[in-house]
C-alpha cells in the first residue's frame, strides 16, 4: 500500500483493523464512513450501553449500513455505576464547585472496553470522535496509554478537513448516512445514566438562556409538582443501597434516583468551565440522580465522618475531580487517592432523608448506627458531660500566637 497523507500527515500504513468508539451520532456516524475510506481497513463499530436508552435502538444496523465489518453494542450499565460512578460519589468529587462530571467519568469505561475488543479482534488501532478541542480525546487516549499502550491512535478531528458540522452534515448527505439533529439546531449532546450534557447551537452565547424544551431528563422547577416530596436513601460504606427501603442495583438505584430528582426538577446546571486543553467553553447539564445523591451523601458525612479527616477529605476533593476530568481515571495517583477516600468510608452507613421540590434537593434528616454526634454534648440546655469553663484554657492556648503578632506590631515603629 502506498503511503499517503491527511492535511499533510501521512497516514499509518500498517493498521489493518480499527475499533471505533460508536454512538451513532453525526459526529461516528461521519467517522465510520471515513474510516473505511481512508484507511481501506475493516472497521468494528463499537457502542457502549452506560445508560443512554433508546439513543443504542437501531445502531447495530446502522453501523453495518455504513460500512462496520462488525458491531458491538456492549452492555456496560451496572459496572458503570458500580465500578465508576459509586467510587467518585464516595470522593463527593465536583469539579470547579459545579460540574458532578457526568460525561468525564463515563469516558474511562468506555475507552477500557474499546481496548479488550481491540485485543479481541485482533485490532491495531483504536478511534474515537472527540474534537481536537475537547477534553474527551485525552481523557480517551490516556486510557489507551495507561491500558494498551501497543495500539494505535486514530483522531480524525485532528487529521481531515471535515472541521465543521456543516461539513459533516454535507459528507452525511452525499454518502447516504443517517443522523440525527439539522444544520440549523443540532446540540453536541452526550448521555449516560448519571447526566446528558448539551454544548454547541445557541448555548454557545454564554448569556442565552437555555431552551426549556432541550432537557430530556428533568422538568423546569416551575412545572414540578407543587407538593413536596420525600425520599430516604440507604447508605452502605458510602455507596447508596436502597430508597424507601427497596434494595437496588447500583445501575437500578442511580435510575430510580433520575427518576424522582428528575419530576422534581432538580439537576439542572448551566456551566461555563475551564477545559483541559485550556480554553473556556459553556456547557448546559442535567444530573438529577447525582445531584439527589451527592448532597445525601454529603448529609451522611457530616454525622459519621471524624472532623479531620473530612477536612483532609475535603482538601482533595478539587484535585480527584481535576483527575477525573483531565482523563486520569487509570493513573496511579487516582488509585492511591481512591484508596484513602474508601478508608474514610468503612463506617458510612446510614439513612438520609430528603426533601424535593421546585428545583431543590434538601435535607431533612439523617441518621447512623456509627454517628458522632452526641446530643448530650451538643445540647444548650445544663449538662454535666462538658465544662464550659475549659474553653477559656483553650481559647487562650489558641490565641497566644496572635497575641505575640500583635505585640510585635505595637513595639515597632511606624
Amino acid at each position: 500500500m502506498a503511503a499517503r497523507s491527511i492535511g499533510g500527515r501521512v497516514l499509518n500504513e500498517s493498521i489493518k483493523k480499527i475499533v471505533l468508539a460508536y454512538s451513532g451520532g453525526l459526529d461516528t456516524s461521519v467517522i465510520l464512513k471515513w474510516l473505511v475510506e481512508t484507511y481501506d481497513c475493516e472497521v468494528v463499530a463499537y457502542a457502549a450501553d452506560v445508560g443512554q436508552g433508546k439513543e443504542l435502538t437501531g445502531l447495530r444496523e446502522k453501523a453495518m449500513a455504513t460500512g462496520a465489518c462488525e458491531v458491538y453494542v456492549e452492555d456496560l450499565r451496572e459496572e458503570f455505576v458500580g465500578d465508576f460512578v459509586f467510587p467518585m460519589l464516595r470522593a463527593g468529587a465536583v469539579y470547579e464547585g459545579t460540574y458532578l462530571l457526568g460525561t468525564s467519568i463515563a469516558r474511562p469505561i468506555i475507552a477500557k472496553r474499546q481496548v479488550e475488543i481491540a485485543e479481541e479482534t485482533g485490532s491495531d488501532a483504536v478511534s474515537h470522535g472527540a474534537t481536537g478541542k475537547g477534553n474527551d480525546q485525552v481523557r480517551f487516549e490516556l486510557t489507551f496509554a495507561a491500558l494498551a499502550p501497543q495500539l494505535a491512535v486514530v483522531a480524525p478531528w485532528r487529521t481531515w478537513n471535515l472541521n465543521s458540522r456543516s461539513k459533516l452534515f454535507a459528507f452525511a448527505d452525499k454518502h447516504g448516512i443517517e443522523v440525527p439533529g439539522t444544520k440549523e439546531k443540532s446540540y453536541s449532546m452526550d448521555r449516560n445514566v448519571l447526566h446528558v450534557s448539551y454544548e454547541g447551537h445557541d448555548l454557545e452565547d454564554p448569556w442565552s438562556e437555555p431552551d426549556d424544551a432541550m432537557f430530556l431528563t428533568t422538568v423546569s422547577p416551575e412545572q414540578a409538582p407543587d407538593k413536596a416530596e420525600y425520599v430516604e436513601i440507604d447508605y452502605e460504606q458510602g455507596n447508596p443501597v436502597a430508597i424507601d427501603g427497596k434494595r437496588l442495583s447500583p445501575f437500578e438505584l442511580l435510575s430510580e434516583a433520575n427518576t424522582v430528582a428528575g419530576r422534581n426538577g432538580v439537576g439542572r446546571a448551566d456551566i461555563v468551565e475551564n477545559r483541559y486543553v485550556g480554553m473556556k467553553s459553556r456547557g448546559v447539564y442535567e444530573t438529577p440522580g447525582g445531584t439527589l445523591l451527592t448532597t445525601a451523601h454529603r448529609a451522611l458525612e457530616s454525622l459519621v465522618m471524624d472532623r479531620e479527616v473530612m477536612h483532609l477529605r475535603d482538601s482533595l476533593i478539587p484535585r480527584y475531580a481535576e483527575m477525573v476530568y483531565y482523563g486520569y481515571w487509570f493513573a496511579p495517583e487516582r488509585e492511591m487517592l481512591q484508596a484513602a477516600i474508601d478508608q474514610s468510608q468503612v463506617q458510612m452507613n446510614g439513612t438520609v432523608r430528603m426533601k424535593l421540590y421546585k428545583g431543590s434537593a434538601q435535607v431533612v434528616g439523617r441518621r447512623s448506627d456509627y454517628s458522632l454526634y452526641d446530643p448530650s454534648l451538643a445540647t444548650f440546655e445544663e449538662d454535666d458531660v462538658y465544662s464550659q469553663a475549659d474553653a477559656g484554657g483553650f481559647i487562650r492556648l489558641n490565641a497566644l500566637r496572635l497575641k505575640i503578632r500583635q505585640k510585635l506590631a505595637q513595639s515597632k515603629p511606624g
